[in-house]
């Protein structure tokens, strides 16, 4: 295993923590690491952590030039330490689902989750709250309050008194947020609150990722079975992290994993200019604030010469932050056009979860075949080019694999470790087979043939307990509605150890049968 680490922006540290390697500096953005001797290091996950160096707001570039198309991906990224200063002001709006379905539990925990977030707040932030079913209702419709004891009482009191009741409409909400009054100089953000049981259309993502740069987005899953698709859908186009709370005792840890998360927006207003770079197919089509535990992302494609500067530019605290990056000066980095292309079928499938389209399908399609990326409409084939079956039997090949460090012997269930060296040095032979020699019915009525042919299909489980062993077991069987088995009786065991395996395993089959009436059985079997 190697690993080429190439970041755009100056490395301070890399470390592996499960594995001895070698680190090679390659210059300030990149390094190569590879094992330092390491041998039998595949039982257990490999962990590789790289930490980013400098102080301050730092922005880089990565290339891709390809036969038919470039890309690029532009980083910028907060500082390891966040100065008070270079934290902007911050403007809050949360909009809290109040429909019938957030009635009783999840109203309740939505109501505790505000009362916790309102009062984190700090000196000089404001808010405001919406609330929304049918229809909705602002706590104040001449923009935000700011954040002291009497406007938070009187926001905790609002939201104390819904019962929840109502439709579930949240695209009306979402744009009446975004169109109340901001103040100059602040950073926006906008928290919903909800089950995710509401009515969305796929105007609520383009409205989220088109107006990345008016506000933050957040989204908060509340409730005991939460639809985490359009949690994760709405923070995926929000550039964000969903959080879910699905049990009350857990509110204030969310709560206040959130609070940090958005605790210090570092670069607000972010203006890109590309100069002379002929950049186009760009996500996200609008960029959000750098936070403190954020950077921000932007890739696209891009055509024509390489030469200019891209212009990176915003507000970081009150003061005006411009940087330059020159673009003959780029790294290179060969993956763009997947990480490019991944995203874009994420996106696709997200919306496709919305509302179906044939189209969307087809471009998903293209792009998983033109990237050679694993969609929900296309698969990965793997092709043996060493052996062919001509026979068109089925063969179970057993492969064995060390157990994960610090997992113990019993975990195989069976043998010493001399044991366990030995299994793993000498694989069982692959040539017996568990067969059956014969089914007589003593109770119920079921079609013969057609229930040899369900055993059969589960009879590649009981050859995982025979080796070199040749005979024959014999038990009655009684089978119950679900198509569950039971072994009443052993008739006849030739085959002891693997008789009693073959026993156990028996009695872990479902039989697919969709018969009204039990059955009891004799099955023969027979190993050669």
């Amino acid at each position: 295993l190697a690993v080429n680490l190439n970041t755009g922006l100056p490395l301070q540290e890399v470390v592996c923590t499960t594995h001895k390697t070698r680190v090679n500096y390659l210059s300030k953005t990149q390094a190569n690491i590879s094992l330092d001797g390491e041998e039998n290091g595949g039982n257990r996950d490999y962990i590789l952590k790289y930490r980013l160096a400098g102080n301050q707001i730092e922005s880089g570039l990565l290339l891709s030039r390809g036969l038919k198309e470039n890309f690029f991906l532009l980083m910028i990224q907060p500082p390891a330490k966040v100065k008070e200063k270079i934290i902007a002001p911050r403007e809050f709006i949360f909009i809290v689902d109040v429909s019938g379905s957030m009635r009783g539990f999840p109203l309740n925990v939505s109501k505790k989750l505000l009362k916790d977030l309102l009062g984190g707040l700090k000196h000089g932030d404001r808010f405001n709250v919406l609330l929304f079913a049918g229809g909705s209702t602002v706590l104040s419709k001449e923009g935000s309050l700011l954040a002291n004891a009497a406007n938070i009482k009187e926001a905790i009191r609002i939201i104390d008194s819904q019962q929840g009741g109502g439709g579930t409409r949240i695209l009306p909400a979402l744009k009446q947020a975004l169109e109340l009054r901001s103040q100059n100089g602040m950073a926006r953000s906008v928290v919903v609150i909800t089950d995710g049981y509401i009515s969305v259309e796929s105007a609520v993502f383009d409205l989220i990722r088109n107006r990345l740069n008016e506000a933050n987005l957040f989204a908060f899953g509340i409730g005991s079975s939460v639809n985490r698709f359009l949690i994760e859908g709405m923070a995926r186009v929000g550039m964000g992290e969903p959080f879910v709370v699905t049990q009350e005792k857990d509110a204030h840890i969310t709560g206040e994993k959130f609070r940090e998360y958005i605790r210090a927006p570092v670069l607000t207003n972010i203006n890109l200019d590309f100069g002379g770079l002929q950049v186009y197919a760009i996500e996200p089509p609008a960029l959000p604030d750098v936070l403190a535990q954020r950077p921000v992302l932007c890739f696209g494609k891009w055509k024509g010469p390489l030469r200019g500067k891209i212009t990176v530019s915003g507000f970081s605290g009150a003061t005006h932050f411009k940087k330059q990056i020159s673009i003959n000066k780029a790294s290179s980095l060969r993956a763009l056009g997947y990480l490019w292309a991944r995203h874009r079928i994420r996106l696709l499938g997200d919306y496709n979860k919305l509302s179906n389209d044939d189209q969307r399908v087809k471009v998903i399609t293209e792009l998983g075949l033109k990237y050679n990326l694993l969609t929900a409409y296309t698969s990965f084939v793997a092709i043996d080019s060493l052996k062919r079956n001509r026979t068109g039997e089925s063969e179970i090949v057993r492969q064995p694999l060390p157990l994960p460090q610090g997992v113990s012997d019993a975990a195989v269930g069976f043998g010493s470790r001399s044991m366990v060296k030995k299994c793993m040095r000498t694989p069982a032979p692959q040539h017996k087979k568990v067969q059956i020699a014969k089914i007589n019915i003593l109770k119920g009525d079921i079609n013969t043939s057609f229930l040899k042919k369900q055993l059969l299909k589960e009879l590649a489980s009981l050859d995982y307990c025979v080796s070199s062993v040749k005979g024959k077991i014999k038990v009655r069987v009684a089978i119950d509605k679900k198509g569950r088995l039971t072994i009443l009786e052993v008739i006849t065991n030739q085959l002891k150890s693997s008789g009693r395996c073959i026993i156990k395993r028996l009695e872990k089959i479902r039989l697919q049968l969709h018969n009204p009436n039990h059955l009891i059985i004799v099955l023969e079997l027979i190993i050669s």
